[in-house]
């Protein structure tokens, strides 16, 4: 193995006349500064820590990673500084290679393996462990690429059994509306005392049966995929309009809505009536997540490139494993639940080009926010250099 400038200086370290040094720590000092430019321009994070687990260099994409400072981080024990990697369980003479999700500053999933770095005592036959080499390297656009296209394949196949199910469905529906209509067409000729009391059971059911099929219905219209109705909407106006299609129910729960909503928002292309769909949906979802009492604050707000609504409960939470499964088909906390409700929310609000951010840790609450981008900059031109 050709030698590094360090271990031929250390082998002339005698022969090293006094006026000498001084040069050889300039060229020490300029190797060392080229290899850390490298390093911090490489987009792979890389920990290197000493025989005992204590860090003793990490890069910028490391930093940023983890969310932490290089130079508070310097001399602390690996596991104390980012929480999952704890020396014990990766120290050893093999190859480590794991899959890590990091919640802050960012979600992302990280894979990992860990180098040892063993002390090169060849002539003596010894091998110490020196230390390791932690190489991170960001998967969160690959896996959840892979995850979209899994969760396209579950959605159409929900939609086909969604469909198949309706149509099951409907008929009988149908076919109980058609005898409840005959039912009361017969108590019509019974005596005044008889009547009464029937035709308000038949009425009651024939209630039923038409609530049934509204269900159906929108079920079916949310869940299939619908061409978008295009216009410029005021997504204030669509909050108001879902809060005052769910004000009964926000006063049955006794649930307290507090809005904060932007007046300079300007207008974007959406279709209305999904995106109420969307709002609805979260809505009750927060309203089951709260208990009696409970608050829901709804927030609108705009940057240079989308419009955004926030929807936060005083709920549980969530907790971060399920983060990651809340838009799975039928996964749900709630024992009423049927897990499809965000599952469409997010695929109408992917279906208008935005994206759907949850934040919640356990006893906290859930902020769930939707970003829509804005009619007049769905395309931005960079500058020189790439820069907007």
């Amino acid at each position: 193995m050709t030698k590094g400038f360090l271990d031929k200086l250390i082998e002339r370290i005698r022969l090293v006349q006094p006026g000498e040094v001084q040069n050889f720590l300039v060229e020490i000092a300029r190797e060392k500064g080229f290899l850390e430019t490298i390093f911090n321009t490489i987009l792979e994070g890389v920990i290197v820590t000493d025989p005992r687990g204590r860090i003793i260099y990490l890069n910028r994409a490391a930093c940023g990673f983890f969310g932490i400072d290089a130079e508070k981080s310097l001399g602390q024990p690996l596991g104390s500084v980012v929480l999952g990697l704890e020396w014990d369980a990766l120290n050893g003479a093999e190859i480590v290679n794991r899959d890590l999700e990091v919640f802050y500053p960012e979600n992302r999933l990280l894979n990992f393996y860990v180098v040892p770095l063993m002390s090169d005592e060849a002539e003596a036959g010894n091998r110490e462990l020196a230390g390791g080499a932690i190489i991170l390297h960001d998967i969160t656009r690959t896996r959840r690429a892979t995850q979209e296209t899994i969760e396209g394949e579950r959605f159409s196949a929900l939609t086909l059994l969604a469909a198949g199910v309706a149509h099951e469905i409907g008929n009988p529906l149908n076919s109980l509306d058609i005898h409840l209509q005959l039912m009361r067409r017969q108590v019509g000729k019974l005596p005044a005392k008889h009547r009464a009391a029937l035709e308000e059971s038949v009425a009651v059911a024939r209630g039923e049966v038409a609530r049934l099929d509204h269900i159906i219905t929108q079920f079916l219209r949310a869940v299939r995929p619908q061409p978008l109705e295009v216009r410029p909407v005021d997504i204030n106006r669509i909050v108001e309009e879902t809060l005052a299609f769910l004000a009964a129910e926000i006063q049955d729960r006794d649930i307290l809505v507090e809005s904060d909503l932007d007046p300079r928002l300007p207008p974007i292309d959406l279709d209305g009536e999904q995106i109420k769909q969307a709002f609805y949906n979260v809505s009750r979802n927060a309203f089951q997540a709260m208990k009696s009492g409970g608050i829901l604050r709804i927030a609108t707000s705009s940057d240079e490139t989308h419009v955004s609504v926030a929807f936060a409960d005083s709920g549980g939470g969530i907790a971060p494993e399920n983060i990651s499964r809340i838009f799975e088909p039928y996964f749900t906390t709630k024992s009423d639940g049927n897990g499809l409700g965000l599952l469409i929310v997010r695929r109408i609000v992917r279906a208008h080009g935005g994206e759907v951010v949850i934040e919640s840790s356990p006893g906290r609450g859930l902020t769930l926010t939707i970003r829509l981008p804005r009619a007049d900059r769905r395309v931005r031109f960079l500058g020189p250099g790439g820069e907007g």
